[in-house]
C-alpha cells in the first residue's frame, strides 16, 4: 500500500499544522473504552507536536471529529486533561464517517514564537 499523501504536521510562519489523528497504536485501531481511545489520539498528537517542537501548551485551535455526538463529554474530561493554561479555541463537529472506522478524529493547530 502507498503511504499516504499527507505529512503528520507542517510548520509555516511560527504555526503548527497537524493532521488529524485516530486512535492509532501500533498500526491498528486501539479497542478499548472511548476514554481510553481519546487518550491514544492526544499521545498520537503529543507525538506529532513534539516532533514538530511544541507541546500542548502551544496549541491554539482544535478541530475534534466524532461519529457520535453522545461522546462529547467523556472525549471532554479526557481532553481537558492534557492543558494546564487556558484551553485553546475548539469545535466538536458530528461526520458521517472516519478513517478506518474510527469514531474520533483531532487536528490541532500550535503557534511557536
Amino acid at each position: 500500500m502507498a503511504a499516504a499523501p499527507f505529512s503528520p504536521s507542517v510548520t509555516k510562519g511560527g504555526f503548527i499544522f497537524t493532521s488529524g489523528q485516530i486512535y492509532l497504536k501500533d498500526g491498528k485501531l486501539l479497542e478499548g473504552t472511548i476514554e481510553e481511545q481519546t487518550h491514544q489520539v492526544m499521545r498520537n498528537l503529543q507525538a506529532v507536536l513534539e516532533e514538530a517542537g511544541a507541546t500542548f501548551n502551544d496549541v491554539v485551535k482544535t478541530t475534534i471529529y466524532t461519529t457520535d455526538m453522545s461522546l462529547y463529554g467523556k472525549v471532554n474530561e479526557i481532553y481537558a486533561t492534557y492543558f494546564t493554561e487556558s484551553f485553546p479555541a475548539r469545535e466538536m463537529v458530528s461526520v458521517k464517517e472516519l478513517p478506518l472506522g474510527a469514531v474520533l478524529e483531532i487536528s490541532m493547530v500550535a503557534f511557536k514564537d
